[in-house]
């Protein structure tokens, strides 16, 4: 990821951010989210109440594991993994990341973590059930997504015009070519991958089983994505097109734009409601759109910088992680 980059999406006033910084966990019923000043997180349960817990320092990404409750916390600062019983809210075990960590994914079926390190080849691999970790070389990876069905690791990489692929059962690595140059957020839905091309205004719809590629139009600098499975459409942040491009996947085209204005940066969809949440970390406010409509129907001003957002399926709450001295905010 050139440093570029990063000034636009990637860090603020507190140092790097991640859309992993705020993840929320039906298993546990409660919402994590980073918390740099206080060298950890911050943990919010169904009752309002919060808690802070101390991780390491530097914490910049979250992932959650369903099956077992675990918490897992990537921490710049100390180069370390803070491995988290959820059902107590303490740290159970650390591990020694090989460099700086930035993206972090969990496999849920093979019980597997995965955390690529800043500026470094090595991958950093923890075993769930004994939290045993090793690095292995896999190329520097700015996104990480989990295939558990497939047993298939995405390593994504910002200076690279492919997604590297690790293969869980056999530790061999492969290529999926994206298109372009510059790829930056990274979904599937089915047997499709997707990748934005942030320098260009499009994304490649990989298939991973047949390799069939298709470039989707999209619009300027598409920096975030989101998926609602259940009506197969895609969402896209369009950073520099100041828009959403909601995308008919069975198509593989876009079918409406809804402008937003600004810089759009972080989403999230609320699939019951057919509501997409937008967060613009320049001018300090969340959009929501009603998807049917294809409008947006409020813009909610936040005290403070909203870079990364999570639903609650169950509840309908809508959280937001935001940089400063509050870690995040509970949406109206």
């Amino acid at each position: 990821m050139s440093w570029s980059l990063r000034a636009q999406f990637g860090s603020l006033s507190s140092g790097l951010i991640n859309p992993s910084g705020i993840r929320y966990s039906h298993k546990n019923g409660k919402l994590y989210v980073v918390d740099p000043e206080h060298e950890g997180i911050a943990i919010v349960a169904t009752n309002g109440t919060v808690k802070s817990l101390r991780t390491g320092l530097g914490p910049v990404s979250i992932a959650v594991d369903e099956q077992t409750g675990r918490v897992y916390v990537a921490n710049s600062g100390d180069r370390s993994i803070a491995v988290i019983d959820g059902s107590t809210d303490s740290v159970i075990a650390m591990g020694s990341t090989a460099a700086k960590p930035y993206a972090i994914a969990v496999d849920e079926v093979n019980d597997k973590v995965y955390v690529s390190n800043t500026f470094s080849d090595q991958l950093t691999m923890m075993d769930g059930k004994t939290n045993a970790i090793r690095n292995v070389e896999a190329g520097s990876a700015d996104a990480i997504f989990v295939d558990a069905r497939r047993s298939k690791v995405y390593l994504l990489g910002y200076e690279s015009d492919s997604v590297r692929v690790l293969d869980e059962q056999t530790g061999s690595l492969s290529k999926l070519p994206t298109g372009a140059m510059h790829v930056w957020a990274i979904v599937q839905l089915g047997s499709v991958l997707y990748v934005t091309h942030v320098q260009d205004a499009s994304m490649e719809a990989i298939n991973v089983e047949t390799h069939v590629t298709q470039t989707i139009a999209t619009g300027a600098m598409p920096c975030a994505l989101a998926v609602d499975a259940d009506h197969n459409e895609l969402y896209v942040a369009n950073y520099a097109g100041s828009s959403i491009s909601i995308v008919d996947a069975r198509a593989g085209t876009t079918v409406a734009t809804v402008i937003v204005g600004g810089h759009p940066q972080a989403i999230a969809v609320d699939t019951e409601r057919r509501l997409l949440y937008v967060a613009d970390a320049q001018d300090n406010s969340v959009s929501i759109i009603d998807i049917r409509r294809r409008r947006i129907l409020r813009k909610l001003g936040i005290n403070g910088r909203p870079y990364a957002l999570s639903v609650d399926s169950r509840t309908h709450r809508v959280f937001a992680a935001i940089s400063g001295s509050t870690p995040y905010k509970e949406l109206e």
